[in-house]
């Protein structure tokens, strides 16, 4: 793996894996209105929080060091959002659909984690004068 080692590898080899899930997720759905609707915007943001965090690891800035992965925990939490429709539609069987949802939440609640850290290590850079 070329990410071995860097910091928040993990993390995006875990996002990565997420993406492919939602991707199988994605092509399980009926091809109804409400099964293409939904694919459509699952598909989006399911798969876009890789990306998303791993331009934040190569990062120009500070600023963008921040604004990186708050767009991938927003789209992951709307991606939850779409997995919970398809269970109350029964669209999927819940039971299809668990670890992905479980998925999801861990990585909401990783990556709100991480921003409040790297927002707290920003406010006290400015504070000093960084």
């Amino acid at each position: 793996m070329q990410n071995e080692g860097r910091k928040g590898a993990d993390i995006e080899e875990r996002l990565l894996e997420f993406a492919v899930r939602v991707g199988k997720a994605v092509d399980a759905l009926p091809d109804t209105r409400l099964g293409r609707h939904i694919a459509g915007q699952l598909v989006r943001l399911g798969t876009s929080p890789a990306p998303n965090y791993a331009e934040a690891c190569a990062a120009e800035s500070k600023k963008d060091f921040i604004h990186k992965p708050a767009i991938a925990l927003k789209e992951l939490r709307e991606s939850n959002m779409w997995i919970r429709m398809i269970v109350k539609s029964e669209l999927i069987p819940e039971q299809r659909l668990e670890q992905l949802q479980d998925e999801c939440d861990q990585l909401c609640k990783i990556i709100a984690k991480s921003l409040v850290t790297a927002e707290s290590n920003q406010s006290r850079r400015e504070e000093r004068g960084e």
